[in-house]
């Protein structure tokens, strides 16, 4: 297993070094002072590599997925407990990449109007955010069909918390515009774009949560032409394109027809990786020609769970501009609400029984590019 520094240490090395440098910088400058009102008397003319734009180096960088996020039943508990420990022990592997990424499935309010007819309804407080960024999570798609479970005024309440947490948060918006925006990072030198839509809406409330230019809402990968058209603006300056999507059918194994439609458009717009979930277990992941698609992360941080529902885990990608250079499943089991990594044989069975589900998804181990 490969093991990463964490990010607070590479902060940390990268505060040290700077320093140093800055150090050696002033005193190099003053140990050569120039004469008070005098000029070079030769002024080199600049060549033409020293005129140049530098050439921006990438290195390889990690990004780390889990699946469904909620803060219902005994995860309240641990939340009103202690935000900061409330994702339990998978914090640890969130955060030894260099971004990681969840779906949070939920309205963060304490208000709103629960969506009417609707069996299932979520929400939580703005404290929610809180505990993802204390479990390493970087950034979060709220692009599914629980976004607006308490719909215009739960809506309203959302975006006031994300703007006050500052915490990164994509799929939805004050219009369509905002709601299709991606996340910008620069991560060793790689420019990545993270877009998030959804793809499962329930009929009636198609309409009223989807976002327009006049009216907030979700993005909806149910307007294909508008989410490829953010794909291809976010390729043109981007070195990684990720889109996040809420997609499949609930405790269906393969993907659908739906999935199987739009992830290879993706991949030809100019997404590097598309990643997503919804059937509450795990789908196949693998490469789809020079993309990587994961059909279905399943439930992560979740009440409900069971023999199928409560299999789970971190899914790891190494990147590098374009190329995904490796994928690694980290398997866990969801105990009281949270992921517990597993690990010995039964970590080695659960590694083996996810790198089987790519069998009726048309995915590869390998690029196909």
């Amino acid at each position: 297993m490969d093991t990463y520094i964490p990010r607070r240490l590479a902060a940390a090395a990268l505060l040290t070094a700077s320093a140093l440098l800055g150090a050696a910088c002033s005193a190099a400058e003053s140990a050569t002072p120039a004469a008070s009102g005098t000029t070079p008397d030769v002024v080199e003319k600049p060549t033409a590599s020293s005129s140049a734009k530098p050439t921006r180096e990438r290195k390889p960088y990690t990004i780390s997925f889990g699946g469904d996020v909620h803060f219902e039943g005994v995860l309240r508990t641990r939340l009103n407990a202690d935000p900061k420990t409330a994702l339990g022990p998978i914090a640890k592997v969130l955060s030894r990449s260099d971004i990681a990424m969840v779906n949070l499935e939920t309205a963060i309010t304490t208000g709103g109007t629960p969506a009417p007819g609707k069996q299932y309804t979520f929400r939580a407080p703005a404290s929610a955010l809180t505990a993802l960024k204390a479990a390493g999570v970087d950034v979060a798609s709220m692009a599914n069909n629980h976004g607006m479970d308490y719909m215009q005024g739960g809506l309203t309440d959302s975006l006031a918390a994300i703007k006050r947490s500052r915490f990164p948060v994509v799929g939805i918006g004050a219009n369509e515009d905002e709601a299709y925006r991606p996340w910008r990072t620069t991560v060793n030198g790689n420019r990545v774009a993270v877009i998030g839509a959804t793809q499962v809406l329930d009929a009636e409330f198609i309409q009223a949560w989807t976002a327009t230019d006049g009216k907030g809402g979700l993005a909806s990968a149910k307007n294909e032409a508008r989410l490829l058209q953010e794909v291809r603006r976010a390729r043109k300056n981007s070195d990684t394109v990720i889109v996040h999507l809420h997609w499949g059918t609930e405790l269906q194994k393969c993907p659908n027809e739906a999935q199987r439609s739009l992830a290879p458009k993706l991949v030809a717009a100019g997404a590097d990786v598309v990643v997503g979930g919804h059937a509450h277990i795990l789908l196949g992941s693998g490469y789809l020609k020079n993309g990587y698609v994961s059909y279905g992360m399943g439930n992560f941080v979740f009440y409900n769970w069971g023999p199928e529902t409560g299999r789970t885990g971190v899914l790891t990608l190494t990147i590098n501009g374009r190329q995904v250079l490796k994928d690694r499943w980290t398997p866990a089991t969801i105990q009281g609400g949270v992921p517990v990594p597993l690990t010995g044989a039964a970590g080695q069975q659960a590694v083996a029984s996810w790198k089987a589900l790519r069998g009726c998804a048309g995915l590869t181990a390998t690029s196909n590019s």
